[in-house]
């Protein structure tokens, strides 16, 4: 009996430090992330993911967009604004969306790219994928010319440089990337306000004219979690050898 009671207090010892370590960790972790979040290095890491200073992206021969999102969605909605933009730009190259089979989604994406004036015979699509590394299976086995054949790739920033090598790995030798970045609003544009003419509480801190704690803070916070969710991703193609 002695013993089971001397067992069950070192289990209970050692789940205790496991808390503690877990707790000390999560406390650290979270504490570098907010600091991270009032540096530049969160926009750096991004512009790192998607550099493609190295990739060609003039008169492609096809134009890949790789979809994944519902429609309307803000991920398919900007990469198909790319998608045309630069199908208008290049009006004799095809244009496939890699997208999961889905006939109403499928359908409005083609119907956002005809009314941006792209001819509905230039637009196929490659339906099998379900994520980056199936989608260019998908793609280069339903359309092999294209690993011979000047390619451009249309996807979110932070996937850019993971596709890309994805796709050189895969046997496309001619291929580039356009990362699909929000446009940032005119920087003459005064953000700022006064919250004690708008009628706010004198209780509260002035913050109007604090557009770093207002936007930047913010903005760089949801980024480090999209860059340290695409360095995971970047780890583990690396380990099923497809990057």
């Amino acid at each position: 009996m002695n013993n089971f009671y001397s067992s069950l207090k070192k289990i209970s010892t050692l789940f205790l430090k496991f808390g503690q370590y877990t707790l000390t960790f999560s406390g650290a972790f979270f504490v570098l992330i907010i600091i991270l979040a009032f540096t530049p290095l969160p926009y750096y890491m991004q512009n790192w993911l998607a550099n493609t200073d190295k990739y060609d992206i003039s008169q492609p021969d096809y134009i890949i967009m790789l979809g994944g999102s519902g429609m309307p969605s803000e991920d398919n909605l900007i990469r198909l604004y790319y998608t045309a933009q630069l199908g208008i730009e290049n009006p004799k190259a095809y244009i496939i969306i890699a997208h999961p089979k889905d006939s109403s989604v499928q359908h409005l994406m083609q119907q956002e790219l005809i009314i941006r004036d792209i001819d509905s015979l230039r637009i196929t699509f490659a339906s099998k994928g379900t994520n980056t590394q199936s989608q260019i299976v998908n793609i280069q086995d339903s359309f092999p010319e294209t690993l011979f054949k000047k390619g451009i790739v249309i996807t979110s920033p932070e996937q850019i440089r993971r596709t890309l090598m994805a796709f050189r790995k895969a046997g496309f030798k001619h291929v580039g990337g356009l990362p699909s970045f929000s446009q940032a609003m005119d920087r003459d544009f005064d953000l700022r306000f006064n919250s004690r003419k708008l009628k706010g509480s004198r209780y509260i801190p002035e913050v109007g004219d604090k557009l770093s704690l207002r936007y930047n803070f913010w903005n760089y916070l949801k980024l480090e979690i999209t860059c340290l969710r695409e360095l995971t991703a970047l780890a583990y193609y690396k380990l099923n050898g497809w990057i």
